[in-house]
């Protein structure tokens, strides 16, 4: 028999076959040779539930009552039937806008919200990032009035819109702390109506522990026989002007045609949503006129300001 010769060529194939069916059961058969598996366990791969922080649950905020910023701050009443706005500072009308509310899918809920947030510029975390300049934030889930397109007729994904001006002036009137917003389904047509209304509109209340709650933490309207109704009160002008100075900027021949001033005039001005305005009818000649005026500390000074830079403005008290 001719023994076969074993060559350096034979040896190194061997070797070779050997490595390899090693580094194929490495691969196959994890911990083989005590080298342990090279999968990095889930437990490591991820943090415990428990490690992971969840954003906190925003704290119910509940208004101010509506006799409270009548008295001391700003009441904005929104009719979604009139898409109109009613704005008092003090318990007296400062301004009425249009307004665009949500479309058919995305109505603006009805009820009686706190101002949240404001932010002069912020984007909408739902809707394609769009700009919704002048911020004031009512509901965590997305409610807010901001300056956007009016068509004239509700077009929203639910906030309210208001023209670009008015949004910035109402911004730089409202502050958070003395500031309620009643929204409506009801139809207004005046600033008594929507007085009245915002006085008989139940407020919300904390929820109970242990009840189950809605997820928004706005006011399910109650029907209206729940309260007793209240007549809103006329208020005294001299008590309203006690403690400032009064100005008048302009004449009107009507009421609307001086907020319409008033409106412009604060989009120029935006220290003027500071005032308190005061549309005060008057009859010069055989014609009768609205006279726009504005009470605020220091206003003389603001009228001589205006004077220098060629408006009108006089002095009044």
């Amino acid at each position: 028999m001719v023994k076969p010769k074993i060559t350096m060529i034979h040896l190194a194939s061997a070797l070779f076959a050997v490595l390899a069916l090693a580094a194929l059961a490495l691969l196959l058969v994890p911990g083989w040779l005590g080298l342990g598996s090279t999968a990095i366990p889930a437990a490591k791969a991820a943090a415990p539930a428990a490690l992971v922080k969840r954003p906190a649950t925003p704290a119910v905020v509940l208004p101010p009552a509506v006799s409270d910023v009548l008295r001391s701050g700003v009441l904005i009443v929104i009719s979604k039937h009139s898409q109109q706005m009613f704005v008092f500072k003090n318990g007296q009308p400062w301004a009425v806008s249009p307004v665009s509310t949500g479309k058919r899918g995305h109505a603006t809920p009805a009820g009686v919200f706190p101002i949240l947030q404001k932010a002069v510029r912020h984007r909408s975390n739902l809707y394609s990032n769009a700009p919704m300049p002048y911020m004031q934030r009512l509901t965590w889930s997305g409610i807010a009035i901001h300056a956007g397109r009016l068509p004239g007729y509700p077009a929203s994904h639910g906030c309210v819109r208001l023209p670009h001006a008015f949004a910035r002036a109402l911004f730089v009137l409202t502050r958070a702390s003395a500031t309620t917003v009643v929204i409506t389904n009801d139809r207004l047509t005046s600033n008594g109506q929507a007085r009245t209304l915002a006085l008989n509109t139940p407020m919300p209340h904390l929820p109970v522990l242990g009840a189950p709650q809605p997820q928004e933490t706005q006011l399910t309207k109650a029907p209206a026989a729940a309260q007793p109704r209240i007549e809103a009160l006329p208020l005294d002008p001299v008590q309203l002007a006690a403690g400032g100075q009064t100005i008048q900027l302009a004449a009107a021949a009507t009421p609307d045609e001086a907020n319409a001033m008033w409106i412009r005039m604060i989009a120029v001005h935006p220290e003027l949503a500071r005032y308190q305005k005061a549309v005060i009818p008057a009859v010069v000649g055989s014609r009768k006129v609205y006279r726009l005026r504005a009470t605020a500390p220091g206003a003389h000074s603001f009228c001589t300001s205006l004077k220098q830079r060629g408006g009108a403005c006089f002095n009044v008290s």
